[in-house]
């Protein structure tokens, strides 16, 4: 589960209810996670030894990190050299980090910071990125980490990989290694594609490195449990191993609603596993 859904000061609660449903993988972002540090993305030996300590003693390892860009100012893929150059110096930073801590996933979302401006062509846009992500690919592989391209609904921000088809293509143009795919189930569900997905999974599940199980605009997920039933069946048949993740944002009820998305999830899970006639109560 991401840590986004709860704040830093409910995390040990947080990390118990983890603990009691039996999920062992904690994605972070880094600024709850290392809240203590003066800067989270190089956080002080004392203060990182205690987060991960916390973290361990709940029997959680860290899976992934998302909100790569955050405290970067300036940032943009595609507002001219200056704000390219901060945007690569804010990547390396999350890159370097992962690798510090061995965070096996990066999720790429930000879509602020990669909105194409009015008058560049897609094409010319998407050969930049493509470039800008290869250099990054390379950063990402010496540090024993990948980074994964998550599509963003136009609705966040963005007219940048809007949607799963146009995040695969753009995997395939950069062709590098430590560039892979997430599949993103809020974005799946705004696009209205979400239904699409199981009968992807043979072709798409080999290409994942991670999995968001999320609603639109991160509402507590998931909201439907039996309809999340086929896409893990489907992961499962697929052969696909990585993380099945959790991303909320904090919801209103705090964190009674994490349990909740908890007990729902591991209920998803137990009927993963049951015949494919099983109804998922």
């Amino acid at each position: 589960m991401s840590n986004i859904a709860w704040s830093a000061d409910e995390r040990l609660e947080a990390y118990a209810i983890l603990a009691e449903a039996g999920i062992t993988g904690l994605e972070i972002a880094p600024g709850i996670f290392f809240h203590a540090a003066a800067d989270p993305f190089v956080p002080d030996e004392a203060s990182a030894h205690e987060a991960l300590r916390e973290a361990t003693d709940a029997g959680l390892s860290l899976v992934s990190m998302q909100s790569l860009l955050f405290g970067v100012s300036g940032a943009a893929l595609f507002e001219g050299p200056e704000a390219r150059t901060v945007f690569e110096r804010g990547m390396h930073r999350a890159i370097t980090l992962a690798g510090r801590f061995g965070i096996p996933n990066l999720v790429f979302g930000s879509p602020a910071q990669r909105r194409a401006p009015e008058g560049l062509a897609m094409e010319a846009a998407l050969a930049e990125a493509a470039a800008v992500f290869r250099r990054l690919g390379d950063a990402a592989s010496a540090a024993g980490t990948r980074i994964t391209i998550e599509a963003n609904p136009a609705a966040y921000g963005t007219n940048f990989l809007n949607t799963l088809d146009e995040a695969e293509a753009f995997v395939a143009l950069v062709d590098h290694p430590a560039i892979a795919l997430i599949l993103d189930l809020g974005a799946m569900h705004m696009n209205a594609s979400f239904a699409s997905v199981p009968a992807r999974l043979p072709d798409l599940a080999p290409r994942l490195n991670h999995v968001h199980v999320s609603e639109p605009d991160l509402a507590p997920a998931p909201a439907d449990a039996a309809a999340l039933v086929p896409v893990m069946r489907g992961l499962r048949a697929a052969g696909y191993a990585k993380a099945v993740s959790i991303e909320m944002k904090r919801p209103a009820q705090g964190l009674a609603d994490v349990r909740q998305a908890v007990a729902r999830l591991v209920a998803v899970h137990q009927a993963t596993y049951q015949t494919e006639g099983a109804i998922l109560a």
